[in-house]
């Protein structure tokens, strides 16, 4: 009996609005798919077959909308065509363009079934196993809009920088939908124009790697992390575009933040170590450091105490190598020495040496000004105070939680509002305990709860 399918409107009517016969989109495809190394026999008839309602099998619908996207001179997503990405599991798209164009529209449309995915340990470690040449032929191919100049990528990097900057002073959940516009409207067409060198290409890549990575640490922060670790993959085929060492490096490194934050480190050591051995001898010994660092923790938090401390020892002596300027990308982390300074913390905390913890926590408060880094200096006063806590002296981990309450005042944070929680879970035990300033901390959590909500 034959099956009854919907006919799909939506291609029809873009293939339509390109005015591309059946026969020359067939040929437009299979010149796509043959970009990413996959041979495909698309013919007219198969064509009016996915028009009619047949879905197209494994990534082709990809090439499809890449092939949509060349003839319209625009980016044509997934979902304007009536089509997913079918059959293809945990892997990331052929071009990074595409995907972008389909994230962005899912964030600014707010999509729940996107904002609500859920973070998988499997899709973390996607970038070891990465064809980053399949990538790089189809976007070659892609090179369809007119020219972009230095100014342009100037513009996304300021514009990237001013975004960030905002983002440590006010939380995730602040300028979303604008930094993801910008990604989605601005700086993902001009990745399809024509550069004039090779050198400004990359740098145009990695400046939208940057903002990338930037829109999945916003909604890292707002805990959405599935969709955080989509755009953390799509910085990451950016990165590999503009510089496969370190700049990728940078991005799996995010990745392996992320998994640590959630407690589902999976193989979040093997990440880091491949980020460490892509960016040696590529990188300054600062940026080397907080490589370093990252592995360290995946150790630390793995259980694996002799290699972390082997890497906490060899991120001190990086960090102190201050003969190279830091990497744009890592200098916008904030300063080295407190950035290491906090995830030797984090590191130590996971081997439960809490006094050795406590003293790092204290390094990374004193390297980072509050009003600068607003939301970072919060979270490691909750984490200090939970080290000061581990070791019984619970007034004084009441007076530090009070004093990240203050700092966290004002900032859209997810992972910020989970900590208050916690927080007030802890002071309502104290109170009952006699805890001195205990009752005053818990009502203290509860009014901030209820302004945030």
């Amino acid at each position: 009996m034959p099956e009854n399918r919907t006919p799909n409107l939506l291609l029809a009517a873009v293939i339509d609005e390109v005015g591309i016969t059946y026969h020359a989109l067939a040929c437009e495809i299979r010149a796509v798919a043959a970009e990413a190394g996959q041979r495909l026999g698309t013919a007219p008839s198969t064509i009016s077959a996915w028009v009619a309602g047949a879905a197209p099998a494994g990534r082709t619908a990809l090439y499809i909308a890449e092939a949509l996207s060349r003839k319209a001179r625009r980016t044509v997503t997934l979902t304007e065509i009536g089509l997913r990405c079918a059959g293809t599991g945990e892997t990331m798209a052929a071009n990074p363009l595409v995907t972008a164009a389909e994230y962005g529209r899912a964030v600014l449309l707010r999509r729940r079934e996107f904002l609500d995915s859920a973070f998988t340990q499997a899709a973390a470690a996607l970038p070891v196993a990465y064809d980053h040449e399949a990538a790089a032929r189809t976007l070659a191919a892609a090179r369809t809009q007119g020219r972009v100049g230095a100014s342009e990528v100037t513009a996304v990097r300021q514009l990237t920088e001013h975004f960030r900057t905002v983002d440590d002073r006010l939380g995730g959940g602040h300028g979303l939908t604008t930094v993801t516009a910008y990604l989605t409207d601005t700086v993902n067409p001009m990745l399809r124009a024509r550069f004039p060198s090779e050198t400004l290409r990359r740098d145009a890549f990695a400046a939208a790697a940057q903002l990338a990575c930037l829109t999945g640490w916003k909604l890292h922060d707002l805990g959405r992390d599935g969709a955080s670790q989509k755009f953390y993959h799509l910085a990451y085929q950016l990165a590999c575009e503009a510089d496969p060492h370190g700049l990728a490096a940078w991005m799996m490194r995010a990745l392996t933040h992320q998994a640590l934050d959630l407690n589902q480190p999976g193989s979040s050591a093997e990440l880091a170590e491949e980020a460490g051995r892509r960016a040696s001898g590529h990188v300054d010994r600062q940026t080397e450091a907080l490589l370093l660092v990252t592995c360290a923790r995946a150790h630390g938090t793995a259980g694996e105490t002799g290699r972390a401390a082997r890497a906490l020892l060899a991120a001190e002596d990086a960090a102190a190598d201050t003969r190279d300027p830091v990497s744009p990308y890592a200098a916008g982390s904030g300063p080295v020495a407190a950035t290491v300074a906090s995830h030797t913390a984090k590191t130590l905390t996971a081997m439960n040496d809490h006094p050795a913890a406590e003293r790092h926590y204290r390094t990374a408060l004193a390297g980072r000004a509050p009003g600068r880094y607003q939301r970072g200096h919060g979270l490691t006063l909750i984490n200090l105070g939970r080290s000061v806590a581990a070791q019984h002296r619970y007034e004084e981990s009441v007076t530090l939680w009070g004093r990240a309450l203050d700092v966290m005042d004002g900032v859209i944070s997810h992972r910020g509002r989970q900590e208050i929680k916690t927080i007030r879970s802890a002071a309502a035990g104290y109170q009952q305990r006699g805890v001195t300033g205990a009752g005053h901390l818990r009502r203290q959590a509860t009014v901030l709860l209820r302004a945030t909500a």
